[in-house]
């Protein structure tokens, strides 16, 4: 996979990774985002009931205004640890603490790895005083990205700028994620930094609007991590009782969600195993909530998986899991298409030459199904994996 670079960064924020230790492999695996003063923090975290101890206290922290630090450790997800797990949890936000000179509770923690393991702490607390210095530089940000990466094959990063009344404003992001993808809430793990001015309660607004229009629309295999988490950081505090530029706040909004987008994409095309990113659109419906019902019950399909993995334009499979997803439709009236072509339309199959499909189904593959339910009505889109042998091989082996 082709790993990505950025070129602009936002003020007021420092990165850096190092190989501490914790993966057997020897890469990199201990990451630190920094902001240089007190930062607005906000995050969406994964709504599984079992999850990492990591989760509970970025919770309890967020938002915030005077957040210094995120500390990522990748190898380990320091989830089903009990009560040492906990504590472990606490020491890293304190050695990370240490670094930045700030208290722990200013220091966000998130975890990715194999699962019921404890951190290595002696591991951990002989890495941080030969941390490297941190930079606000491209190359420091592409060096921590690569540091929260577990089973990924490339980094996931992307970057945005918009100006406003002379006043030039970045956003950027890093993502990690390849297996164990079915978010809810957020993804694996995602961090963005901004130096467009946010109050705590605007920064939680703006992480989950673009977790719903990103993260939350992708699937590699349907299973909701354990360890799933996005922050957003903004290195410039805003007074909640300052009066608010709509236009100014909706054009970080959009740079926000094109980052967040550009990222989400890149983890099912990375997903273990895969081929093939399922880019699936979902119209026709009443409301945007039932659009998304419908494409997370379709790319979750194994079968719909197998088949695009195999490039075999089986449009019973896509229909029949739309026609099972819990939102009433007829099916008389809906419309499928395949990269353009119409396979499926008035209750019956459309006359398609089957070889031409096949072939049109490269690398990213659109599926458009329309349910007709009304012509101003809810959409969605969707990004999946192929389902492959690789895949099946890969995670009946992970831990041995």
């Amino acid at each position: 996979m082709q790993s990505h670079t950025i070129e602009s960064l936002p003020r007021g924020f420092v990165y850096g990774g190092m190989v501490a230790g914790i993966k057997k492999s020897g890469k990199l695996d201990l990451s630190l985002i920094a902001a240089t003063g007190p930062a607005a923090a906000a995050g969406v975290y994964t709504r599984n009931l079992v999850h990492a101890t990591s989760i509970d206290w970025c919770r309890q922290r967020t938002p915030s205004q005077e957040i210094r630090g995120v500390v990522v450790n990748s190898g380990n997800a320091n989830a089903c640890t009990g009560r040492e797990g906990e504590e472990n949890n606490q020491r890293l936000a304190a050695l990370a603490a240490e670094k930045l000179g700030c208290h722990p509770n200013q220091i966000l923690v998130l975890s990715t790895g194999v699962i019921g393991q404890q951190l290595p702490m002696p591991v951990l607390e002989a890495a941080f005083p030969r941390f490297p210095e941190l930079a606000g530089t491209p190359e420091a940000f592409h060096t921590a990205a690569d540091a929260i990466m577990t089973t990924d094959q490339g980094r996931k990063v992307a970057s945005a700028s918009f100006t406003h009344q002379g006043q030039t404003y970045a956003v950027a992001a890093m993502a990690k994620g390849a297996g164990m993808i079915g978010p809810n809430m957020a993804t694996m793990l995602a961090i963005v930094t901004t130096d467009y001015p946010l109050s705590p309660n605007e920064a939680y607004t703006a992480v989950r609007f673009a977790a719903d229009a990103s993260f939350n629309q992708i699937s590699v295999d349907g299973h909701t991590s354990t360890n799933d988490a996005m922050l957003l950081l903004s290195s410039a505090v805003r007074d909640e009782a300052s009066p608010t530029d709509q236009d100014a706040l909706w054009a970080f909004q959009q740079a926000l969600e094109d980052c967040c987008i550009r990222c989400a994409k890149l983890i099912p095309a990375d997903g273990e195993g895969a081929t093939h990113l399922l880019n699936l659109h979902v119209h026709g419906t009443l409301g945007d909530s039932e659009a998304n019902q419908v494409a997370r019950c379709i790319a979750n399909s194994s079968l719909v998986k197998c088949a695009i993995h195999g490039n075999d334009p089986n449009w019973g499979r896509i229909v029949s899991a739309a026609g099972y997803a819990g939102v009433d439709f007829n099916p008389n009236e809906v419309e499928l298409r395949l990269n353009g072509h119409l396979i499926f339309a008035n209750g019956r199959p459309e006359a398609f030459d089957a070889a031409t499909v096949s072939r049109s189904m490269q690398a990213e593959f659109e599926v458009a199904i329309d349910l007709k339910l009304g012509p101003n009505g809810g959409s969605a889109r969707h990004y999946a994996s192929d389902l492959t042998v690789d895949y099946v091989r890969f995670n009946s082996e992970y831990t041995t």
